[in-house]
């Protein structure tokens, strides 16, 4: 009679531990909002002619579409960023078809010689998982350029890497993007009256491959195929331009073919030792972080043995050492937390196999909420589960125990020893005695987190998973205090009812005294007790609004990512100097640095629509055990702005990675507050904001202000 129920308990067990092995894990909630990013880049447009030609058709376009919270929009050099963030209610792949849409009806206002609007990849505020560089060993350095580390990023790493479950894209950064240019000598079309347009048709007209049909001779078909494709720069020089006096001139003759680059937006550099090239992973929305990350570290250790002699894939910032990190410090606390309820069980039930009980609950209330973890969708992250508290969890399998300790143990039962059944049937009585009372005080607790599961926007992608993993727990907590406590107890409480004086009873005997005397000064001098009663709630009101507040203590994500900004107008070649000599100040000042990246401007794929005199600057701690130079991360960022106070220029601002990506995605700006000035002059604009400044940096608190030059 036993099979059965083993073995559905034994599929239960094995969908729980399936469930734990599988659960979507990463660092922090997922706070980004519902958005899409349109995309347009143009090289040749200056940011006034990006906003009026390409950012306002679009913008007005995109305001025709519904369920729409807000627009706003990024114009630079060369460069359009839309961003219409949608209701949370709205399906992803329904909004970029929205988007697409209206996309597909704005195209025809842009020039086509403009740029062509495109949608940026489906990813969010925790997409960058994997940011790597390729790195040169010693005595390699004459052999691979700038250039030729972007040629192997782009056709070996890039391509290798992609095709990934989870990622949607790989974005290259830094170095010469590889391109043929011809170097026209104006003097030599002058002398062969030849226009710059006819080497244009030239070029254009001869790299392309054609086909001719085919023809049948015998029994076997050959098919015709005209080879014309560009090859090499020799190719290059052999195009014909024009035929002067029966003798043919080729490009060679009007000009000089050679290797280059199109003009930058962003470049890379590392440890203060120059320019490098490197990658950005991004991950699929809603995409399981924990596994992504494995499946790239498997792949770049398989492409490691693809790479060119003496070039290596070096990654400098994994989320997978941020998620680990965090959950082993969830897994720890709750470990020790488990221990001391454990402890404190034994120790006031009195009773260790009780204890013992009562522990095990805990466990299998965790399963059962993994499983509905899985079912509703929650990640397990620092939110999730490092709120629940096993006090809580536990509570009702309390009441059901001591119910059934205080029935088998009262006077009637004193001195006897219980057969199965007799065991069984009390077990029974003791636990239907307090089933109302333990249900009722868990249905207390559920209910005070009702109105946390209504959260909507931030707050509700913060708290939600929360809410929902606590009260998985105490559901789970319940259903096992109906069913398996009391079965639990039946089995291995002592059926021999001997009732000794333990540790629990002389001190709750004494606490009783102590609480008794409390009550009767109470009930004696009622007038007094409700004056200091209510003088100690206006006491705690007045205290609560002299304290500070914050939405959710920032999480120390173990490294830093500082902002260098220099005034409008600067070179890319300055911001390079000038982060090289940042990077090399804080790598030689600072033993607790492993390298210190930085990303000037824009990449490729403009995810990140940054100015060449921006920098995101990611600085790579050692373990916080190792740090010798401070004893706190404030410590260390205020002694880390101090040492590059010399370096004139260029102001720094400190935050960490993904923070600084979450406040950049959710409101256009990478500081925590910032202010929004709107008008049609941008000189007036830009004198109000200066004004506007000086009120600001009179709030207490303030770290840094950065005004947005036009």
């Amino acid at each position: 009679r036993d099979v059965a129920p083993s073995r559905g308990l034994g599929d239960v067990y094995k969908r729980q531990i399936y469930a734990m092995m599988t659960l979507p894990i990463d660092a922090v909630p997922d706070i980004t909002n519902n958005q899409v990013q349109i995309v347009t880049v143009s090289p040749t447009l200056a940011p006034q002619e990006v906003e009026q030609l390409i950012t306002m058709p679009i913008e007005i376009a995109m305001s025709n579409i519904m369920n729409v919270e807000e627009i706003r929009s990024v114009s630079r050099f060369g460069l359009s960023l839309v961003t219409v963030v949608f209701k949370e209610s709205v399906p992803t792949l329904d909004a970029r078809q929205l988007i697409n849409e209206q996309i597909q009806t704005v195209a025809g206002e842009i020039p086509t010689e403009l740029g062509t609007p495109e949608l940026m990849p489906i990813t969010t505020g925790l997409g960058e998982i994997y940011q790597y560089v390729l790195s040169v060993e010693p005595g390699y350095e004459e052999k691979y350029d700038a250039m030729e580390l972007r040629t192997i990023q782009d056709w070996m790493v890039k391509r290798q890497l992609s095709g990934i479950p989870g990622i949607v894209e790989i974005n290259s950064f830094g170095g010469y993007l590889k391109q043929y240019e011809v170097a026209v000598d104006p003097d030599a079309l002058f002398s062969l009256n030849i226009t710059i347009g006819e080497v244009f048709e030239a070029l254009s007209s001869n790299n392309q491959n054609t086909g001719g049909s085919y023809i049948e001779k015998a029994r076997s078909a050959y098919y015709i195929r005209s080879e014309g494709m560009i090859t090499r720069i020799k190719d290059i020089e052999q195009i014909v331009v024009a035929n002067r006096n029966g003798i043919p001139v080729h490009i060679s003759d009007v000009g000089t073919v050679r290797f280059g680059a199109p003009k930058r937006f962003g470049a890379m550099t590392m440890d203060g030792k120059g320019e490098c090239v490197g990658g950005i992973a991004m991950m699929l929305k809603g995409a399981n972080a924990n596994v992504v990350t494995q499946e790239l570290e498997k792949r770049v250790e398989k492409i490691q043995h693809l790479l060119p002699e003496g070039i290596s894939i070096e990654p400098y910032l994994n989320r997978s050492e941020l998620v680990n990190r965090n959950i082993s410090t969830v897994v720890n606390n709750l470990i020790e937390g488990a221990i001391i309820v454990f402890l404190v069980l034994i120790i006031f039930l009195g009773n260790v196999r009780a204890g013992l009980i009562v522990a095990s609950v805990i466990p299998l209330a965790m399963l059962f909420a993994f499983i509905m973890m899985r079912l509703f969708n929650v990640t397990a992250n620092l939110m999730s589960l490092g709120a629940i508290d096993f006090g809580i969890v536990v509570d009702g399998s309390i009441v059901i125990l001591e119910g059934i300790l205080a029935h088998i143990y009262s006077k009637q039962f004193r001195g006897r020893t219980l057969t199965r059944k007799e065991m069984d049937e009390e077990v029974e009585k003791g636990a239907s005695g307090v089933v109302r009372s333990a249900t009722f005080a868990v249905l207390i607790i559920l209910i005070v987190f009702f109105p946390i599961l209504t959260l909507n926007g931030i707050e509700g992608k913060y708290f939600t998973p929360m809410a929902k993993t606590l009260v998985f727990c105490i559901i789970g907590a319940l259903i096992l205090s109906l069913t398996y406590v009391p079965m639990m107890a039946s089995l291995f409480l002592k059926h021999a009812i001997v009732v000794k004086p333990t540790l629990a009873d002389r001190f709750f005997e004494q606490l009783n005294k102590l609480y008794q005397r409390c009550l009767h000064a109470c009930l004696h001098h009622k007038a007094r007790t409700v004056v200091i009663a209510f003088a100690a709630l206006i006491g705690s009101l007045f205290l609560f609004t002299r304290l500070g507040a914050e939405f959710i203590p920032t999480l120390d994500e173990g490294d830093f990512a500082m902002q260098m900004t220099l005034p409008a107008g600067s070179s890319l070649s300055e911001s390079i100097k000038l982060s090289e000599e940042a990077e090399k100040t804080l790598m030689d000042q600072f033993p607790e640095i492993k390298h210190v990246v930085a990303k000037i401007g824009t990449a490729e794929v403009p995810t990140d629509p940054m100015a060449v005199e921006d920098a995101d600057v990611m600085i790579i701690m050692k373990p916080f055990k190792e740090w010798t130079s401070a004893s706190s991360r404030a410590e260390m960022v205020e002694k880390m702005k101090a040492s590059l106070e010399p370096i004139t220029g260029a102001e720094f601002n400190f935050s960490q990675p993904i923070q600084l990506r979450f406040n950049e995605l959710m409101t256009g700006a990478k500081a925590d507050i910032a202010i929004k000035l709107y008008g049609e002059d941008m000189a007036e604009l830009y004198k109000k904001a200066k004004e506007a400044s000086l009120f600001v940096e009179q709030v207490p608190g303030l770290s840094l202000i950065h005004i947005s030059e036009p």
